[in-house]
């Protein structure tokens, strides 16, 4: 295969993109540039490349708009609970039964495992982080562990083997053209290989040593904030503010309150009534969490039994992210005072500027992953309809085939390998067709057995690296904002637990198949 110019000037940007991460510096600048320079060099015309740092950003913004909203709606209604006192009174069983931060720790992931096996684990985390989060931070687990733990179980190991919903085995199979089970089967024993490594280094590092996580507890007023680089910039820790702020003397600055929208605390509250509301706080303490549990129940039932109608896994995120806005609705409406209409608006609105600042450095960066992918490219490049997109990414993978070894245990590596680089579209999922056929061109006719295990490893290497744990323009992006831990920190601290989980996976392949 010819590798254009461009080829290689994208390569050179994702290498960039790479650096500046184990540098520790901000990867926006060096996105924004490989993005307009790309494109430039594909097109040949530098006002189309002006054009696409744009339209990058814009296709990123559409592909991950789900996420964003269910982060808002999320803190809207966290923030709505807060004025009247409801999130500490629900939390209160929760901290009971995580009485150490061993316990919380293991709770966490347990948790969010199972559900992310059977919603995804974006809403999946949406419905973990307003209840089991704040206990667990409360009885001494750092805001870090609890975030690396939810982003092992969820975004690592239920998203890399995919094993209940079967989406991206199917995808992989659809390549190889073996069975999806088979796929299935071995991305899950994989998937659990890596798992149990990286919750293990995590809780030596992170947990029993608490003090090398060096983040600090999320019990403060002031809003804690990151930049893209990890330094302290403007992105509020909204669920530390949200759910584990103690209320501030008179005059104190409020999270929800300046630029973000105007929100009212239980001072104003109060203010308006002339009353504390130990009833309404004690109804919505109760309501808000028996609400999310009856829409687990339902899902469950959907997806297993006939009893009720089945829900789109592509739904559930949707389901999360609208009851959340009716309750906050039913929070303010009921116990705003004379503010109530002004309070529902405030708590919308801070929810999504705080979600967008959390965000908002995933923009460009995805932007400039997505124009190698050829599902983007086209609309990013503002390319011609009847114009066959590029396909930068998949192009150098595939051009890179011929220099792979004829070695089992090499053939393993490299699909590890590709498979990472297959994840750095920021979803895992959209080379599973090609890693499946690379899976079976690779084989070299050893039959369906090999075929399926090295899809399975590309698969589950994708699922880790793009579902994600090691990039920021992932899905980290939501467990770093629910959780007020930088993106940039969750994602280095969590690149030697999740790639010694990978080696080892590779070994534990090629002895057992």
């Amino acid at each position: 295969m010819e590798l254009l110019a461009a080829h290689w000037v994208y390569l050179a940007g994702v290498l960039a993109l790479i650096g500046f991460m184990v540098a520790r510096k901000s990867v926006v600048v060096p996105a924004i540039l490989a993005t307009l320079l790309t494109t430039w060099v594909y097109t040949g015309s530098v006002f189309t490349g002006i054009g696409s740092v744009f339209s990058a950003a814009a296709v990123a913004t559409t592909e991950f708009l789900n996420i964003f909203l269910v982060l808002a709606a999320v803190i809207a209604m966290i923030g709505a609970m807060k004025t009247i006192g409801a999130e500490r009174m629900m939390v209160e069983p929760l901290a009971k039964l995580m009485r150490n931060n061993v316990i919380s720790y293991f709770a966490l992931f347990a948790v969010t495992y199972v559900l992310s096996m059977v919603f995804w684990p974006t809403p999946a985390l949406a419905l973990i982080a307003p209840f089991l989060l704040p206990a667990a931070i409360r009885v001494g687990l750092s805001p870090l562990a609890a975030a690396m733990a939810i982003a092992i179980a969820g975004q690592g190991m239920a998203l890399a083997s995919d094993y209940v919903i079967g989406v991206a085995p199917e995808l992989s199979a659809g390549g190889a053209g073996v069975p999806a089970d088979m796929i299935a089967n071995r991305a899950l024993i994989l998937s659990w290989v890596v798992g149990a490594v990286a919750v293990s280094i995590t809780y030596v590092l992170h947990v029993r040593n608490p003090g090398n996580g060096r983040v600090r507890r999320l019990v403060r007023r002031e809003p804690a904030t990151v930049a893209a680089d990890g330094g302290d910039a403007s992105v509020p820790a909204a669920v530390g503010e949200a759910l584990l702020a103690k209320r501030a003397p008179a005059g104190a600055d409020s999270p929800g309150s300046g630029e973000g929208g105007a929100a009212y605390g239980p001072d104003d509250l109060e203010e308006d009534s002339g009353e504390v509301r130990p009833p309404w706080t004690r109804l919505f303490a109760l309501l808000v969490p028996a609400a999310f549990g009856l829409l687990v129940v339902v899902m469950i039932m959907g997806k297993f039994t006939d009893w009720v109608p089945g829900v789109d896994s592509g739904n559930g995120a949707a389901l999360v992210g609208g009851l959340a806005l009716l309750l906050t609705l039913a929070v303010s409406l009921t116990t705003g005072g004379e503010h109530r209409i002004e309070a529902a608006g405030g708590h919308f609105v801070d929810g999504l500027v705080a979600a967008f600042r959390a965000m908002g450095v995933v923009i460009p960066v995805a932007g400039f992953v997505l124009i190698g992918i050829s599902d983007f490219a086209g609309r990013i490049m503002q390319l011609p309809e009847d114009v066959e997109p590029p396909s930068f990414l998949f192009d150098l993978i595939l051009s890179g085939q011929q220099y792979i070894p004829d070695n089992p245990v090499l053939l393993m590596v490299a699909m590890l390998v590709v498979g990472m680089l297959i994840g750095l579209d920021g979803s895992g999922w959209t080379g599973l067709p090609f890693t499946g056929g690379l899976a079976e061109a690779l084989s070299h006719s050893s039959g369906p057995e090999t075929t399926a295990t090295l899809a399975a490893i590309a698969q589950n290497a994708a699922g880790w690296t793009g579902g994600g744990t090691l990039i920021i323009w992932s899905s980290l992006v939501a467990v770093a904002g629910f959780t007020g831990v930088p993106v940039v920190t969750l994602a280095r601290r969590l690149f030697i637990p999740v790639v010694a989980g990978l080696l080892l996976s590779v070994v534990v392949a090629a002895v057992i198949w």
